[in-house]
């Protein structure tokens, strides 16, 4: 008996630790401390966020060839750009994103609705700020089940931002997610469970733009 326990205690504190290590990527991947305290276009919308991701990545290419691929993305438009079999396992209705820039998905403003689902889930995010070739800023509060939506709220902000660096020849690429999200056992298992989705997601994504922009670049 007390061999099983210390084996499954064991078993716990090994869950624990990686629990809390993918937390951490998931919070922090490819973000430096003092990007993580930097303020960013969006921050106001959501003061008292309970959770913030930050993720960042050195593009070898200028915001002009980055710009692009952010504008289109959503669901049936150019995707997010994670890899193909993230894509086929959680978006298979959504199909490959886009691996070119789409003249006709290049057209966004204030208040432009960002679909995140088939059109009779009713999600997405709107368009709330828009700097060309610098920020993005997106904002739902719509990515639940419509079942859930009596019962839970989440209000959500990204925040995408392209700095040049080595005078323009480069982009920083860094992006932020902020929610604020009741009740108490929705914002647990956002903490438990997508957080660390994040970290996947967010690699995925990061080198996605990376590799996009980057081809853009040379060809242009």
């Amino acid at each position: 008996m007390q061999a099983k326990f210390g084996l499954g205690l064991a078993a716990a504190t090994v869950a624990a630790t990686v629990e809390a290590g993918l937390i951490h990527m998931g919070r922090t991947y490819g973000s430096s401390g003092e990007e993580r305290k930097k303020r960013l276009p969006g921050d106001e919308l959501i003061p008292g966020a309970r959770v913030q991701t930050d993720h960042a990545i050195t593009i070898d290419a200028p915001p002009a060839a980055v710009w692009p691929w952010l504008v289109q993305m959503g669901w049936g438009r150019g995707a997010w750009y994670t890899a193909r079999w993230v894509d086929r396992l959680l978006f298979p209705a959504n199909g490959p994103s886009a691996d070119r820039v789409v003249p006709q998905l290049q057209d966004i403003a204030i208040g432009t609705f960002i679909p995140d689902g088939p059109p009779e889930t009713e999600t997405g995010l709107h368009v709330v700020e828009l700097q060309p070739e610098h920020a993005l800023v997106l904002r739902s509060n719509s990515h639940l089940p419509m079942s859930w939506r009596d019962r839970a709220t989440l209000d959500w902000t990204w925040a995408f931002v392209l700095t040049p660096v080595d005078g323009g020849r480069r982009t920083r690429y860094h992006f932020r997610s902020r929610w604020v999200t009741e009740p108490w056992w929705f914002t647990l298992g956002g903490w438990l469970g997508i957080v660390p989705a994040d970290f996947l997601m967010s690699r995925d994504h990061l080198k996605g733009v990376k590799d996009r922009a980057e081809k853009l670049a040379l060809a242009a």
